[in-house]
C-alpha cells in the first residue's frame, strides 16, 4: 500500500488531522508509537474529556496566553463551535458546564475516543500502533517519508506530525517530535511546564499542617519582584505536602515560572485572597460584627465560622492577635491587619514540580516559521506540525484540546487539498 500522507501521533491533533485529511480523499496513514489510540485525550477532564470550551472566539483565545492569537485563522476555518457540531454529528451529545467546559453527556471520555477513532477508520485511514517513527525524512527541501525505528521506510508526499510536548509522557509525549522539527531547520523555543502544581519551601507548607485543605472560589495573585501584580486568578486551590495545587494555582503557574527565571531563580510572592467578592472593610464590618454577637467567645472560636480553621492560627499571628481575647478587647488596628491578612495570606514559591507532572508543555515549534492557516511548516514542503508540539498552550478547561483539534483539522484538510494533482 503506498500512502500520500502520514500523521505521526494519535492524540487529539493526530486523530482530528487523519480524520479531517482522510475525509479529503488522501490516503493517509496514522502511526503511534504506543498500543492505544488518543490515550492522553482519554484521560482528560478528568476521565471525562472536556472536549472543548463554548466562549466566544475571543474570549477563547485570551485564555489561551501562551500565543493563542496564533489560532485566529485556525479558528476561523474550524472555531470551538464546529468542534462541538463535528461531536455531535458523531453522536456524542453534549453539554454546558461551568465557565463554559463542554463535556460528553455520558461523562466518559472513552465514548469521545470511540467515536473519533470510528470516524478516522470510517474515512479509509490505515492504522498502525505499537509503531515508533525514528525520524522524519527529508529530500531536497520537502518531505520524503518516515523511517520507523525497526528501519522500515514508509514514503509519502505529506507529514504532520502530531506527537505532543513532553508532559504527561506515560501518554507517549516524550519529545520526539522536536528532533524532526530541528532536522528541518526549525527553531524549537525553551520548553517548560505549565499549567503544573506549585512548590513553596514555606514553614507552614514544609510542616504539611495544611496539607489537604481546600478552599472554594478564593484568588490568587502572583507579585513580581518590584511588587507589581502580574497576573490574578480565581478559582478552587487545595495545599499540598509540597506546596499549591488545584486550578487557580495551576493557572498561575506559567507565570510563576516566567518571573521565577526574570529574578534569577528566587522566590516569588503569591497571595491568597480568602474572601474576593469583599473589599478590606467590609470584611472588616463582617467579622467585628460576629464577634460582637458572640461577645464572651474567644476570637479564635469566632473566627472558625468565617474562615477555615485551619487559617486561623496562621491569620491571627500574622495580624499580631491573641486568639484568647474576647470582643471587648480587641485592638481595631490589629483587625483591619486581619481583614488585610484575609485579603492576602503570602506564600513564596520557590518553583514548580517537573514538566513531566505538568498538564501542559510551554514553548515548542517556533511559530513565526508556521502557515497558521495551513499548519504547514514555512520551511520545508510538505511538512505540517499541529497540537502541543506548537509553542502554544493555554489554561485547562478546554482551551488546549480545542487548540489540538483546531490546528489538528486544519493541518489534515490543507495537507489533503495540496497532494500533487489536486491543489
Amino acid at each position: 500500500m503506498t500512502y500520500e500522507l502520514i500523521v505521526i501521533g494519535a492524540g487529539s491533533a493526530g486523530l482530528m488531522a487523519a480524520a479531517a485529511a482522510g475525509e479529503a480523499g488522501a490516503r493517509v496513514l496514522l502511526l503511534e508509537k504506543g498500543d492505544k489510540l488518543g490515550r492522553k485525550l482519554g484521560i482528560s477532564g478528568g476521565g471525562r474529556c472536556n472536549v472543548t470550551n463554548a466562549k466566544e472566539l475571543d474570549e477563547l483565545i485570551r485564555h489561551i496566553p501562551g500565543n493563542g492569537r496564533f489560532l485566529h485563522s485556525a479558528l476561523a476555518n474550524f472555531s470551538n463551535k464546529d468542534i462541538a457540531a463535528f461531536f455531535e454529528q458523531l453522536g456524542i451529545r453534549l453539554k454546558e458546564e461551568d465557565h463554559g467546559r463542554m463535556f460528553p453527556i455520558t461523562d466518559k471520555a472513552k465514548s469521545v475516543v470511540d467515536a473519533l477513532v470510528r470516524k478516522v477508520r470510517s474515512v479509509g485511514v490505515d492504522i498502525r500502533t505499537n509503531c515508533p517513527v525514528a525520524e522524519v525524512l527529508y529530500t531536497e527541501g520537502a518531505v520524503s517519508g518516515v523511517r520507523l525505528r525497526n528501519g522500515e521506510k514508509i514514503r509519502c508526499e505529506k507529514v504532520i506530525v502530531a506527537v505532543g510536548g513532553k508532559s504527561v509522557p506515560h501518554t507517549g509525549s516524550e519529545g520526539d517530535g522536536y528532533a524532526w522539527a530541528e532536522q528541518a531547520g526549525h527553531t524549537i523555543t525553551e520548553l517548560y511546564p505549565t499549567e503544573v502544581p506549585l512548590v513553596s519551601n514555606e514553614p507552614v507548607i514544609q510542616s504539611k499542617e495544611l496539607q489537604g485543605l481546600s478552599l472554594r472560589e478564593v484568588s490568587l495573585t502572583v507579585w513580581s519582584a518590584k511588587n507589581k501584580r502580574i497576573v490574578t486568578h480565581e478559582g478552587d486551590m487545595i495545599f499540598t505536602h509540597f506546596g499549591l495545587s488545584g486550578p487557580a494555582a495551576l493557572r498561575c503557574s506559567q507565570f510563576v515560572v516566567k518571573e521565577l527565571k526574570k529574578n534569577g531563580g528566587g522566590n516569588v510572592l503569591l497571595t491568597i485572597d480568602l474572601l474576593p467578592q469583599l473589599r478590606e472593610q467590609e470584611i472588616y464590618d463582617e467579622s467585628y460584627a460576629l464577634a460582637a454577637q458572640d461577645a464572651k467567645k474567644a476570637i479564635k472560636n469566632v473566627l472558625k465560622g468565617y474562615v477555615p480553621e485551619k487559617l486561623v492560627p496562621i491569620l491571627l499571628e500574622q495580624s499580631g492577635l491573641s486568639g484568647d481575647i474576647t470582643y471587648a478587647h480587641i485592638p481595631k488596628q490589629q483587625w483591619m491587619e486581619l481583614a488585610k491578612c484575609i485579603k492576602a495570606i503570602p506564600v513564596r514559591i520557590s518553583g514548580t514540580r517537573s514538566i513531566k507532572e505538568a498538564f501542559v508543555t510551554g514553548g515548542g515549534v517556533y511559530l513565526k516559521e508556521i502557515d497558521p492557516r495551513s499548519m504547514e511548516s514555512k520551511l520545508m514542503s510538505g511538512l505540517y506540525f499541529c497540537g502541543e508540539i506548537l509553542d502554544i498552550h493555554g489554561y485547562t478547561g478546554g482551551y488546549n484540546i480545542t487548540a489540538a483539534f483546531t490546528t489538528g483539522h486544519n493541518a489534515g484538510t490543507h495537507a489533503a487539498s495540496t497532494l500533487k494533482g489536486r491543489g
